[in-house]
């Protein structure tokens, strides 16, 4: 991965890991799938109106925003509303990294080198330290409504391994529109009419700030940036990047909701970053130091 394509990944992981405190603030305005509902809507509309259609079929726009926004984002948001802190869910939605290597070596052939090994196992080292700690509420429910959501996003980057390089910010904005229906009818039956009508007419100006960041930073940017990443490396490569979500999530919250950063946590984000310096660095090094010795080959 090259060092651009790297600050493209971290400003996208960075997006993401704030925005579960988004994600909460919108929350105590908007029941949950009425806020995923406007979400994709807004991600939508009006952009599909000037944005050609990617040349991708209708089958695989529809697989993506199906398994995106009911598969996950649907089931994160019914367990953020009181069954798993931010945090806590910044850090479980993570394992899709290791949902989506696995099945991309089982449906794609790919293959997990050493080194990408060692990262993975400092990383997760980190994370096992996170969880150790966590001192959030948290229920079995939460925590399987999280697992899903994982499971559901890994299903949603196997379908972008199969699109190639296509235009995914119009990827992106034609998948939404198939997430909008089944969300919809979710908030009717679920959360009702009556529910639905009182919330968008009190919801504040934040809430609909909390909304409008979903679908432009978030899904627009933050997914149509991953995908194209997706599409151009190997998913090995990628997705463990998304391992940093949980520290700028930790992060994020300690700045807007006055969570305290004590020394383990201070060292699981740096058992974290070792791991992903271990795999998006160590190929970087292998090659470096290889054309160095090349002079030295010659003179001798």
């Amino acid at each position: 991965m090259s060092y651009s394509h790297l600050l493209l990944a971290l400003s996208v992981v960075f997006v993401w890991g704030t925005n579960f405190v988004v994600i909460r603030w919108g929350l105590d305005g908007l029941p949950p799938f009425l806020f995923a509902t406007l979400r994709f809507a807004f991600s939508a509309l009006p952009w599909l109106l000037f944005i050609r259609r990617p040349a991708v079929a209708w089958s695989k726009l529809a697989a993506f925003g199906v398994l995106l926004g009911v598969g996950q984002f649907a089931l994160l948001f019914l367990a953020m509303r009181a069954d798993i802190s931010p945090g806590l869910a910044s850090l479980v939605i993570q394992l899709q990294v290791f949902f989506t290597i696995g099945l991309s070596l089982l449906t794609l052939g790919e293959r997990v080198r050493g080194f990408q090994l060692v990262g993975l196992v400092l990383a997760v080292c980190g994370l096992g330290v996170i969880a150790a700690h966590i001192d959030a509420s948290l229920t079995l429910k939460g925590l399987a409504l999280v697992l899903s959501a994982a499971f559901f996003w890994s299903c949603a980057n196997m379908v972008v391994k199969t699109v190639g390089r296509v235009d995914m910010l119009g990827f992106m904005v034609w998948t939404s529109l198939f997430s909008v229906p089944p969300l919809l009818l979710l908030s009717c039956w679920l959360e009702g009419p009556e529910l639905i009508s009182l919330a968008v007419r009190h919801a504040s100006l934040g809430v609909w700030a909390c909304v409008l960041w979903q679908a432009i930073g978030n899904t627009l940017f933050g997914y149509g940036a991953w995908n194209w990443l997706l599409a151009r490396h190997p998913a090995a490569t990628v997705t463990p990047l998304a391992l940093l979500v949980p520290v700028f999530g930790m992060g994020a919250s300690a700045l807007s909701l006055g969570e305290s950063l004590p020394t383990w946590k201070l060292g699981a984000a740096s058992l974290v970053l070792c791991g992903l310096a271990v795999i998006v660095l160590w190929p970087k090094l292998r090659a470096a130091l290889g054309r160095s010795d090349i002079p030295k080959a010659k003179r001798s």
